[in-house]
């Protein structure tokens, strides 16, 4: 089996694995209220990448972390990622009609299920990382909780997300969109590298070396995400193309243009790979992932 072949049997498996997780974490539609779980079900089930998962996965094994302490983490990291989609398409955001190739949840639903799916889903994830025993030191698990907190609110994707909606229209500086994406994308993607690597004991010294790692491939994603956004059709995407050039909103194309932006993902991707020089062939998975979220668009 060639590496490529192995890598893609390695990614169905972790993104099998997630669907099993959170169907089995997240509440039956049959429970009362019936509707909000039904929508919380739609909103999290059957569609995405699970990108956060297969990074907390990647950065578990380079410790060998247990793949059921695994299964646990992500499930909270996607939770929270599935919220701040959720909250993003309503009309008081981005307004769109269409996530992960069907209609959002506000359409599909309504509004104010749409705004409490994504307030479920958030207080969902911090009880599903509060499992007990998840890992062996119950600071370690507090701390865990802390990481995903701090990643979560103001400092991280919802502070993110406040300085996303103040630019609009406006002409920011490539040091000001870095400040915005490091916390509205890429906090929630270093949250899952280093709640990974918490499941396997990591020392202070490898979590700093795994959260330079995250700090390239969260910025990465982003500047993929904002190619993408040009390149791609709705078909391909699963969400409304080109909608960030109609919201005149700043991204790295509109900065940098097409090419500039193109070369900075591949700096950010060659970034990524030498954080991990240290751990030598137990990063594979890591490897992997890098060059898949690039090959996402070129």
């Amino acid at each position: 089996m060639t590496p490529a072949n192995d890598f893609s049997v390695w990614m169905q498996s972790i993104q099998a694995r997630t669907e099993t997780a959170l169907d089995h974490r997240l509440p039956a539609k049959t429970i009362v209220p019936t509707r909000l779980h039904d929508a919380m079900r739609y909103a999290t089930l059957g569609g995405g990448k699970r990108v956060r998962p297969l990074l907390a996965h990647a950065a578990g094994s380079v410790f060998n972390a247990p793949a059921e302490a695994l299964d646990t983490v992500a499930s909270a990291v996607e939770m929270i990622h599935v919220y701040s989609l959720v909250h993003d398409d309503l009309p008081c955001m981005d307004d769109d009609v269409l996530r992960r190739g069907k209609p959002t949840v506000h359409i599909e639903f309504d509004e104010a299920t749409a705004m409490l799916v994504g307030d479920a889903l958030q207080a969902l994830a911090f009880q599903v990382l509060a499992t007990p025993s998840l890992v062996s030191d119950s600071q370690r698990q507090v701390s865990m909780l802390a990481l995903l907190g701090q990643a979560s609110g103001s400092r991280g994707m919802a502070g993110g997300q406040a300085v996303d909606l103040d630019s609009v229209g406006q002409q920011i500086t490539l040091e000001a969109l870095e400040f915005m994406h490091i916390h509205k994308t890429g906090a929630l993607i270093r949250a899952a590298v280093l709640l990974g690597a918490h499941c396997g004991n990591a020392d202070t010294t490898e979590l700093s070396k795994l959260a330079h790692y995250a700090n390239r491939v969260g910025l990465l994603f982003q500047v993929v995400d904002d190619i993408l956004d040009t390149e791609a059709d709705t078909a391909t995407l699963g969400k409304t193309a080109g909608k960030d050039e109609a919201q005149n909103k700043p991204t790295y194309v509109s900065l940098l243009g097409l090419s500039r932006a193109k070369a900075l993902a591949t700096e950010l991707r060659d970034e990524a790979h030498a954080a991990l020089v240290d751990f030598g062939d137990r990063a594979q998975r890591l490897h992997q992932l890098t060059d898949f979220i690039v090959a996402r668009s070129f």
